[in-house]
């Protein structure tokens, strides 16, 4: 994504305020159609006092739409500085009256019993998904410190309303609205959601009369799925995607009308009564949690009972350097150590550089050859605590490549393991801090041009052998300005309107996520309950956990991860160590080869 650059504040002088309390990014894969960007830029736009994002059972995007209110603020944009952005998610509530059940987190304890939420759900199943929720599980306990909002499935109501004979739905929602109301009272709302059909009137009349009938207030909210109108027309592709059919075939399983985007508070005040748009306000006054809360702790268990982090670090550190150097520390060296030890106790990383040894002396108990790589090569200290290999005597050291106040970005050590034996280490992560605190980074699968081309071609209805062989004939390197004389090529004309659709939608879709899969190695490990500060759910590998963020998440809110790699030329020099070590007869180790070695 290029940087967001905001429009100009509209004048709305008068008009009512409003928050979106319902808003899906595309990280409610296949079902929202814009980047939480986009979301965030179009609401402060149109002068919305707060958004919530509102991912199904999920959080991987508000981070995304924290950085972008942070960027706003920065870019001093009008209405930024007291836009309130909400963290939720929503939920399919299986009842024999089914709802939508909109979460929202109001303190840093809410948060944490939402991220448990999503976390239970997701785990519940063998693979990846999520259990179905059902009513029982929605429990004051389990969503304490949070506020909910009950969305009724109008299209299950519609149903009724057009067929005489069936029984309307108003009894069986306000069943679903007291039970929530007796368990939820003053955190609880019903929320009206009119996009300007021809039953709004009805509808609202009977929420009116759900709301009467169990105490529980209304609140407007907009199901909202895009940021502009204009992106109705891939909001239906991505439903057909989903369905794994061609946008004609899909019928009533697209939206109706294009008015589940952001709207004018002007187009609001029309559609809505003024007390339902005011209780918006009422809603987002009970939210105040901000990503910029969380804090990370590495866990204890790697500093010793009576010892501080620091002094444990120095003591292993100490005790290293006497087995690296045992004719001697090098003046140079011990200087170099005392300076990078206290610029790690400065920037509080004692835990991390314990944690990391920690990793790499089971691997080594266990005979596992590991190597630590990358800037941590610059770090003495790493080479005392045999992370790294590098001789801090016999190179120049930039620690501060690896390190620095000014750059206040937390470390990163890759360390790499024998392929064929990292499963060890792994499961040794998992077991001795347990799923609940630890986990695998996330990876976001995003779309490129061959698969975009490929789903949108078949979505719009052109052949499979059509959207393959276009797909098949664009390059890795050719840039989405080539595609006219790719389409050229395979016997597409670029100047038709069907395919300039194709290519518009394309174009569109290149960078929207398509799902979560495993980070290569990338590990957190919290000191209490990971899922307290991220959700976790399956990978679909088997005995493997991730979290919902990916890497850049994780930097841009300053939370740390550990490197767990893979690397099979690791696996070949220990097969070629224990053969040398057989021909000769003894223990022969990676160190044991001489510096310069020519032949080697």
């Amino acid at each position: 994504m290029q940087p967001l650059v905001f429009a100009r504040h509209l004048c709305v002088k008068g008009l009512p305020a409003y928050a979106e309390l319902h808003a899906a990014s595309n990280f409610s894969f296949l079902h929202g159609a814009s980047h939480a960007q986009e979301l965030i830029e179009r609401a402060l736009t149109l002068g919305y006092s707060g958004l919530a994002i509102t991912d199904e059972c999920s959080l991987a995007g508000v981070v995304r739409a924290h950085l972008a209110l942070r960027e706003a603020r920065q870019a001093k944009h009008p209405g930024a500085e007291s836009f309130k952005l909400m963290v939720g998610s929503v939920f399919e509530v299986h009842a024999p009256t089914p709802f939508q059940l909109v979460v929202l987190a109001c303190h840093r304890e809410g948060y944490g019993k939402l991220c448990e939420f999503i976390t239970r759900l997701r785990r519940a199943t063998p693979g990846k998904g999520q259990a179905p929720l059902l009513r029982d599980a929605i429990t004051p306990e389990a969503l304490a410190d949070c506020v909910l909002l009950m969305v009724p499935d109008r299209r299950l109501a519609r149903g009724s309303f057009m067929q005489t004979q069936a029984p309307l739905p108003w009894a069986a929602m306000a069943d679903n609205a007291a039970w929530l109301q007796q368990r939820f009272a003053g955190r609880c709302w019903l929320a009206v959601e009119l996009h300007n059909s021809l039953d709004d009137a009805w509808w609202l009349d009977g929420m009116l009369d759900v709301s009467e009938a169990t105490g529980m207030p209304l609140v407007a909210a907009g199901d909202v799925r895009m940021h502009v109108r204009s992106r109705k027309p891939l909001q239906d592709v991505l439903t057909a995607v989903r369905h794994g059919q061609p946008v004609s075939d899909c019928g009533w399983l697209l939206e109706r009308h294009a008015e589940n985007h952001l709207r004018s508070r002007w187009r609001l005040a029309q559609r809505y009564p003024a007390e339902l748009l005011q209780a918006t306000q009422d809603v987002t006054a009970l939210c105040h949690f901000s990503l910029d809360e969380l804090r990370y702790e590495y866990p204890e268990e790697v500093v010793p009972k009576g010892q501080t982090p620091s002094s444990h670090l120095r003591q292993l550190t100490m005790a290293g350097m006497q087995d690296r150097f045992p004719n001697g520390v090098p003046e140079r060296v011990s200087h170099q150590i005392e300076h990078e030890l206290k610029l790690i106790a400065r920037m509080g990383y004692e835990k991390y550089f314990l944690t990391v040894h920690d990793i790499v002396r089971f691997a080594r108990s266990r005979g596992i050859l590991c190597q630590g790589r990358g800037s941590a090569a610059n770090s003495a200290v790493c080479y005392c605590l045999g992370i790294t290999e590098v001789d801090p005597d016999k190179t120049t050291l930039l620690f501060e490549r690896f390190i620095s106040v000014e750059r206040n970005e937390p470390p990163d050590i890759d360390v790499d393991f024998e392929h064929q034996r990292r499963e060890e280490v792994i499961q040794y992560l998992y077991n001795k801090y347990g799923r609940d605190r630890t986990a695998l980074t996330a990876t976001v699968i995003t779309y490129r041009t061959r698969s975009a081309l490929r789903d949108v071609g078949k979505a719009l209805g052109f052949t499979v052998d059509e959207a393959d062989r276009a797909a098949r004939n664009l390059q890795w390197w050719d840039r989405s300005a080539a595609l006219d004389e790719r389409l050229r090529e395979v016997g597409l004309d670029p100047a038709s309107r069907r395919v300039q659709q194709w290519l518009e939608l394309t174009r569109t879709l290149v960078g929207f996520p398509r799902h979560l899969s495993q980070h290569t190695g990338g590990f957190v490990i919290a000191g209490g309950s990971l899922c307290r500060m991220v959700p976790i759910e399956n990978a679909s590998m088997p005995e493997r956990s991730i979290i919902q963020w990916d890497k850049d998440d994780l930097d841009a809110l300053g939370l740390m991860k550990v490197d767990v790699l893979a690397l099979g030329m690791l696996s070949a020099l220990r097969r070629a160590l224990d053969l040398i070590g057989q021909r000769r007869g003894l223990v022969f180790r990676q160190q044991d080869i001489p510096r310069e070695d020519t032949a080697t």
